[in-house]
């Protein structure tokens, strides 16, 4: 029924309750001559309001059941729909009436064609790049596509109701969480540091001959490995910046203050005679012991203000009764590994920064458990040491440096290290490819910052005997073979290449009688193209 025909009802009503009315005021108009009784009478006006009052009624009672009526249905609507709610997106993409299952492989493919192979790091002039997939790059898509089809689904009908109609018009936009390795970042951001042109030199030392050297430490810059993790995850979390430069974010240090005392007690020690068991059979190499010429107060008065760029301390050599060289062949009768490298004889300063290095490892012995340190052994590369000048890589270009080459001694060093299953604990790869070995194969060293080490983690002592002539740099590992010992071997490959890069991988693989026992990665390597 219609409003217009409510109306006209109730005018038909009322005219028929006039018609009533008019009949009552007759008869009680002559009862009340006798009774006296008054009759209540409503007027016009009192009427309408009666007449609009029941309209309005009426209509109030058709909208609330309209309103139930819509209310069920966008419950019911609900409840049945298995898609996800209009007006979602997941990282801008727009999800609504999206199935789970196609919700996330439009959000996945989107991120996969946003993401690029590697993202470009600078600091001032410098750049350097860092591959996505050598740190795992990942976004957990799934667990957004969970709270996107959730949205409507995890209170009471009438919360469920709002949160869907309050997206439908305001829009929810989800983020899926960023993961990556950040082990494997860390430690390429901790390469990166050693790589800035203006990076802090730390004090260092070393022996030359019967002398201490003491090297003053130079302020400079250190990468904020957390601060430029969390920027390299907003970037990346972005994706559209992904294309920019991201700033390496990087904190001024000033380099440790030289401590003579602590140099005196790390240098200081005492002769040991060699000598060798037969049951068990063992051998305990002879070693030299070594101390200051001068007093703690008189190497305090050397170095002063510790203002200048170096120092000299005068050392004694404090000689055992036996040394290793009596107790004869014995000691190292087995050669645990050998590797050599080409070298280029017409080029002879070169060729005499090789033949320095070499001498000042050769001959050198390490007890079970002593580690070897490159920087220490071989010491700064200065003219006063004899180095000269010859071909270096600074900052992405080969220009002549003094000391040129001697990374051909470490990379050749790290090999047999590698191959005699030895423990290398510090280690670094060049900018470039080097010419001698492969990639991941090489070891590059740069005094003051970085260093080449690795430990003894035999049994017994090692001998190393290096040589470098006639073109060839060879270095050969000695001591005595144990029933644990494996065949190794070095498994190094590209993993890719972009405009500006290469990737490369490298495993150490040890085998029993041919049957392959372990397989463990070397290193992951990031090398700039030429």
């Amino acid at each position: 029924m219609s409003i217009k025909e409510i109306e006209k009802e109730l005018k038909e009503d009322n005219k028929e309750l006039e018609k009533k009315l008019n009949k009552q005021d007759v008869s009680d108009s002559n009862d009340s001559e006798t009774t006296n009784s008054p009759i209540q009478e409503f007027t016009p006006v009192e009427k309408e309001k009666r007449s609009i009052l029941s309209i309005f009624g009426i209509l109030v009672f058709i909208i609330i059941t309209i309103l139930i009526v819509a209310f069920l249905i966008f419950t019911g609507y609900n409840a049945l729909n298995q898609n996800i709610v209009s007006g979602v997106h997941i990282k801008g993409l727009d999800v609504s009436h999206l199935s789970k299952s196609d919700a996330k492989d439009q959000v996945e493919n989107y991120i996969n064609q946003s993401l690029p192979e590697e993202i470009t790091l600078k600091h001032g002039d410098f750049q350097t790049t860092i591959s996505l997939s050598q740190i795992n790059v990942s976004f957990d898509v799934k667990t957004a596509v969970n709270s996107a089809y959730n949205i409507g689904r995890e209170g009471n009908i009438f919360q469920n109701n709002f949160n869907i109609l309050s997206t439908m018009f305001n829009n929810t936009d989800i983020e899926p969480k960023v993961y990556l390795d950040e082990e494997q970042l860390t430690k390429s951001l901790q390469d990166i540091s050693n790589q800035l042109p203006d990076k802090v030199v730390e004090s260092s030392y070393y022996i030359d001959g019967n002398n201490l050297i003491i090297t003053t430490g130079k302020e400079g810059y250190v990468v904020d490995v957390n601060t430029t993790i969390n920027s390299i995850k907003s970037a990346i979390s972005n994706l559209t910046s992904l294309k920019d430069p991201i700033e390496i974010a990087v904190t001024s240090q000033k380099p440790t203050a030289i401590d003579i005392d602590a140099i005196h007690n790390e240098i200081y020690k005492e002769p040991k005679n060699a000598y060798y068991t037969q049951n068990p059979f063992s051998v305990y190499p002879s070693e030299n012991g070594l101390d200051f010429n001068v007093s703690i107060d008189e190497a305090k008065a050397i170095l002063g203000d510790q203002s200048a760029p170096e120092y000299t301390i005068p050392l004694k050599t404090l000689y055992p009764s036996v040394t290793t060289n009596m107790i004869g062949t014995e000691a190292f009768p087995d050669l645990l590994s050998s590797f050599s490298t080409r070298y280029s004889t017409s080029d002879r300063d070169r060729t005499t920064n090789l033949q320095l290095a070499a001498n000042k490892i050769n001959g050198t012995v390490l007890m079970p458990g002593e580690t070897f340190s490159y920087n220490k052994v071989v010491g700064e590369r200065t003219i006063a040491a004899g180095y000269k000048e010859a071909p270096i890589y600074v900052s992405g270009e080969v220009v002549d440096g003094l000391g040129g080459g001697i990374c051909q001694i470490t990379s050749t060093l790290y090999n047999a290290v590698v191959y005699a299953n030895l423990e290398v604990t510090q280690r670094s790869n060049h900018q470039f490819v080097p010419s001698y070995v492969g990639a991941s194969r090489d070891a590059t060293v740069v005094y003051g910052s970085i260093d080449f080490q690795f430990k003894n983690n035999r049994n017994y002592p090692i001998k190393i005997v290096c040589s470098v002539s006639g073109g060839i740099a060879q270095f050969q590992i000695y001591g005595m073979k144990q029933d644990d010992d494996y065949d190794v071997e070095i498994s190094a490959y590209e993993t890719g290449r972009t405009s500006t890069a290469i990737y490369s991988e490298a495993y150490k693989i040890l085998k029993k009688n041919g049957t392959v026992v372990s397989k463990v990665l070397l290193s992951k390597d990031t090398y700039k193209r030429h």
